[in-house]
């Protein structure tokens, strides 16, 4: 029986972070990871035969993730921008609106939770409302003019989430909240090297610090008695500690949610591709260089994300599914090999909205996976100038370089609760009741059982943000005792 101050469930970023500050405060602390490999959805990958090309397969960019976590951490893998068109001129107002709330709001992230009433007093009354007291549909339709513009806006409020925009419990809001106020600039960086890069640099930062992290190790049961968890994981190995942080989705869904929450449901379709080169667009207007260095917006215009909703919602693939590419290879090279490079080959990742996971449900997963690729395709083939098939890259085996993931396939690979990205609706980055003012997003009715991972008040992203505060929840609950 292996004993230790902290088990770290899951080593994810999260748990990676977890285990790095708890380790520097002079823990001993243990990192259990089903996988045989840390980083959970931040992983790059070799995903063809024969093709040297480490793509970032599940999460690919970074979002949340704070400045002053990363010095504190000491990380030093780079993030680099996008270079995308600027910004619409139209959108102006909108963006000045959201960059005050972001810069605002993202300090409270990294601190115990504060109430509704005083995180909302450092907004103005536009903010309030449009972010936190009505559909973001009301806003949207307020400001914002034109259909293309409102569904590009709108597209932050849909990663993930299967929702309308006028959806009444405003999980579109709690979602566009989170996309706009990353690290208080909203900006979606991309990982030199992959995500893997950085997940490598996180565990290396946790081992240094003295944490032990093992992989091929699945967890099957956690018990407490409020005092000492005892772990029980596949093999019949098992191992005790003074407290538990769980990062894994499954895991942590207990703990998280109350008795009778509908289980969450992702929605989403990811193709990963290697392209020949870069497709030629119909519109002329843009170089394929500059369309697909930063976020290039498909089919998403505002009526268009509001008919995809309505035929999911009726159990039907989308007729022209609503997607966004972007190409990382663009910004960092480096995950392409001399061969790929000197050969103009790109990498292209597709992230396709309204794919929830009940489309995908029981036997007819393989048929409806196959019904939503080419209906993603034909979506991508309308803004294009030629057939995006045509440019992709073929492997060792002479198959097409083109990956998609699903939400049950994400459930299956990665434990993430139906597939959910966020492993479950975000939710408000405030104290919803009382007994919650002051703590940190984290705690579970158990006192020495806590959410490390995305699951976690303030969780979601690629961010290190719950795994930074359930480390100092643990920390402060040992102080007060």
């Amino acid at each position: 029986m292996r004993r230790y101050d902290a088990i770290i469930a899951g080593g994810g970023h999260n748990g990676l972070v977890a285990a790095t500050l708890l380790a520097r405060a002079g823990w001993s602390v243990c990192v259990l990871e089903r996988r045989p490999e840390v980083g959970g959805a931040a992983v790059s990958a070799q995903l063809w035969p024969g093709v040297d090309a480490r793509v970032s397969r599940y999460a690919y960019l970074v979002s949340l993730f704070p400045t002053s976590l990363r010095q504190e951490l000491g990380l030093r893998t780079e993030l680099r921008p996008r270079r995308g068109p600027g910004p619409d001129p139209r959108l102006r107002d909108w963006l000045a609106m959201t960059s005050r709330a972001a810069r605002a709001l993202a300090p409270t992230l990294l601190a115990s939770l504060r109430t509704r009433e005083e995180l909302l007093s450092l907004l103005d009354a536009n903010a309030r409302e449009a972010l936190f007291e009505a559909p973001l549909s009301v806003a949207l339709e307020r400001f914002i003019d034109d259909d293309e513009l409102r569904g590009i806006v709108l597209t932050d409020a849909l990663i993930g989430t299967f929702a309308s925009a006028a959806d009444p419990g405003l999980r579109q809001n709690r979602c566009f909240l989170y996309h706009v106020i990353g690290d208080g600039v909203g900006r979606w960086d991309v990982p030199v090297g992959g995500m893997g890069a950085l997940s490598a640099e996180l565990a290396a930062a946790a081992r240094v610090a003295g944490a032990e992290v093992r992989v091929g190790v699945e967890v099957e049961a956690i018990d407490s008695d409020g005092a000492a968890v005892e772990i029980s994981c596949a093999g019949a190995t098992r191992y005790t500690s003074r407290h538990v942080l769980i990062g894994a989705g499954e895991l942590a869904l207990p703990f998280a949610l109350p008795a009778g929450t509908p289980r969450p449901e992702g929605s989403q379709l990811k193709l990963n591709m290697l392209l020949r080169r870069l497709p030629r667009l119909r519109d002329e207007t843009l170089t394929p260089d500059q369309a697909f260095t930063g976020t290039f917006h498909v089919n998403e215009g505002y009526e268009q994300l509001e008919r995809a909703y309505r035929e999911a919602v009726g159990s039907r693939i989308p007729a022209l599914p609503p997607c966004e590419c972007y190409c990382h290879s663009l910004t960092d090279p480096t995950i392409l090999g001399e061969e790929l490079r000197a050969a103009g080959a790109q990498t292209l990742t597709v992230f396709g909205l309204h794919m929830p996971a009940r489309l995908f449900a029981g036997a007819q997963h393989d048929e409806a996976k196959r019904e939503a690729v080419a209906a993603t395709i034909r979506s991508l083939d309308s803004v294009l100038a030629e057939p995006l098939v045509d440019c992709l890259w073929t492997d060792a085996n002479g198959q097409p370089c083109l990956e998609a993931l699903t939400p049950v396939e994400l459930e299956a690979e990665l434990g993430m609760p139906g597939g959910h990205i966020f492993h479950r609706d975000l939710s408000w980055p405030f104290a919803e009741t009382n007994d919650q003012i002051g703590r940190w997003g984290v705690e579970t009715e158990l006192p020495n059982v806590w959410i490390c991972g995305a699951a976690a008040r303030r969780g979601g992203g690629v961010s290190g943000i719950p795994g930074h505060n359930a480390a100092h929840a643990v920390l402060a609950a040992t102080l007060q005792r």
